[in-house]
């Protein structure tokens, strides 16, 4: 029997509404360690006090390119620290959010007792494939994505890889080229769900963006809880897709 999208979605949702206190609590506790990691390892106040000089007040409505251009060296330092920060808290927030709910789905498909704090405890050893994996991923899309189209394709590609790898507990490497095998031959079923996961991830890191430079700490915390929502309805559909996939 084919495997329809509309019976994904439904799926999908059963199971985020049946642990929905669960997946916030996880999306809570892995933005809460994002905000941190970021606020560890960002510049300190003197050098973010840089940025609000005149050169960068002036410059509403410039792209990107040429703003850095006017701006100084050491106001470019500052942005590489800051934007280097949020990326690798962002990558340790979502490796730790597709640990703990992959093994929260796989504890409720054996029927097992589900808390949060035994997700992320059973999920500790998978933890560093999973950065692995996950750190080449986002590399790959990110050069992608700066001609846009390959960026996507790279995404869907590699979009199942976290649950193979986690579900056979093999490699970044060879589920990652497992994954794009499966993507391409199930590219209807998983394009859509991907694209509509980067569009409101980018809108999001639009949105983020007027935060990178004050301590709106607040703000940032709930972007990033309802980005973990966004991501944990995607791990769920992947996972339940690659399951029926596994059966057929």
């Amino acid at each position: 029997m084919p495997i329809m999208a509309s019976n994904l979605y439904r799926d999908m949702l059963n199971f985020f509404r049946n642990q929905f206190s669960s997946i916030i609590l996880l999306a809570l506790l892995t933005a809460i360690i994002s905000v941190i990691v970021d606020q560890m390892l960002s510049p300190c106040s003197e050098q973010l006090m840089t940025l609000s000089n005149r050169n960068i007040d002036d410059s509403a409505g410039m792209s990107l390119q040429p703003l850095v251009q006017q701006i100084s060296v050491e106001q470019q330092w500052v942005l590489i620290k800051v934007s280097a920060a949020r990326t690798f808290a962002r990558l340790v927030s979502h490796v730790m959010l597709a640990g703990g709910l992959l093994t929260m789905i796989h504890l409720v498909t054996n029927h097992k007792p589900v808390s949060v704090l035994r997700a992320i405890g059973q999920s500790l050893p998978i933890l560093p494939r999973l950065l692995l994996l996950m750190f080449l991923a986002t590399l790959l899309v990110q050069l992608g994505l700066l001609i846009i189209v390959p960026g996507i394709m790279l995404a869907i590609a590699f979009s199942l890889a976290p649950i193979i790898a986690t579900s056979h507990n093999i490699d970044a490497i060879k589920s990652m080229r497992i994954s794009a095998s499966l993507a391409f031959a199930n590219f209807w079923l998983l394009a859509p769900a991907v694209f509509l996961w980067l569009i409101i991830q980018a809108s999001l890191l639009l949105l983020a963006t007027p935060f990178t430079m004050v301590s709106s700490l607040v703000a940032t915390l709930l972007l990033n809880i309802f980005s973990n929502l966004i991501s944990s309805l995607l791990l769920i559909y992947l996972y339940r897709l690659y399951m029926l996939l596994r059966q057929l």
